[in-house]
């Protein structure tokens, strides 16, 4: 299927140190370019992927699980590592479960994360009755653009396919059970008012991180896709800040 305007994946050669950088469920690279490309002029190597079934329409999101984006990610960490001194993983919204999945996995080889309004639950009453509703509806209006931010779109779909959020909430308990392997530094932003992941998510993950240095960030002037909004020079700096400070290395770049 032809690719949504801005779902093209970006890839940047640059410096020893790596990062990847991941898009949000129903979402694509658009929501991310930006930050991608902050983190390219900044000298590092960058991969931006666009995860399967995403960036083209709805019903081919439908028939993938959250195993396939997680091995799209775990694959463009590996293509990463071979070019790279050290790499970092960077998140937005579900890229940043996955993110803390890739963490868990590869806790000795992944140099640090950061997570932008990451999800690990919901809180949404009619999460109960996903499991047998996916059989009768195919999809739910999608929760899109989410953004103070006027003049903003993070092409992402108009529709939520209610078999990928189901395999989405699987992924969520493999993360939760596991998110004490995670041993490297992190850096969680998260919006003072977010529409779409509710706080208690940034709070979970923040009480139950077992990093020595994790460091969190409020985001006073964004909604959900703070990534495109008007904290995202904050988020920017941020982060190349965190990657200079957790690799010093990195500012030979």
């Amino acid at each position: 299927m032809p690719l949504l305007p801005g779902a093209e994946p970006f890839s940047h050669d640059g410096g020893r140190t790596g990062v990847l950088v991941i898009h949000g469920f129903t979402g694509s690279p658009k929501s991310m370019r930006p930050w991608a490309e902050h983190l390219a002029a900044e000298g590092f190597t960058v991969e931006l992927p666009r995860l399967p079934g995403h960036g083209t329409r709805w019903q081919d999101m439908a028939v993938t699980r959250w195993e396939d984006w997680y091995a799209e990610v775990d694959r463009t960490f590996t293509s990463l590592q071979e070019r790279c001194d050290r790499v970092f993983v960077m998140g937005l919204s579900m890229g940043g479960s996955l993110a803390l999945r890739l963490a868990e996995n590869r806790a000795d080889e992944v140099a640090g994360v950061v997570l932008v309004n990451p999800a690990v639950h919901s809180e949404r009453k009619d999460r109960h009755l996903l499991p047998v509703v996916r059989h009768v509806v195919k999809a739910f209006p999608g929760i899109v653009n989410d953004i103070k931010k006027p003049g903003q779109d993070e092409g992402g779909y108009d529709k939520l396919p209610l078999n990928a959020a189901y395999s989405l909430q699987q992924a969520w308990v493999t993360i939760r059970d596991d998110i004490a392997r995670i041993s490297c530094p992190v850096l969680l932003l998260h919006s003072r008012e977010d529409h779409v992941v509710e706080p208690s998510n940034a709070a979970w993950i923040l009480d139950h991180l077992r990093s020595d240095d994790v460091t969190e960030v409020w985001l006073e002037d964004s909604y959900h896709v703070a990534t495109l909004d008007n904290d995202a020079p904050l988020i920017f700096e941020r982060s190349v800040d965190f990657v200079r400070r957790v690799a010093p290395a990195a500012s030979e770049a």
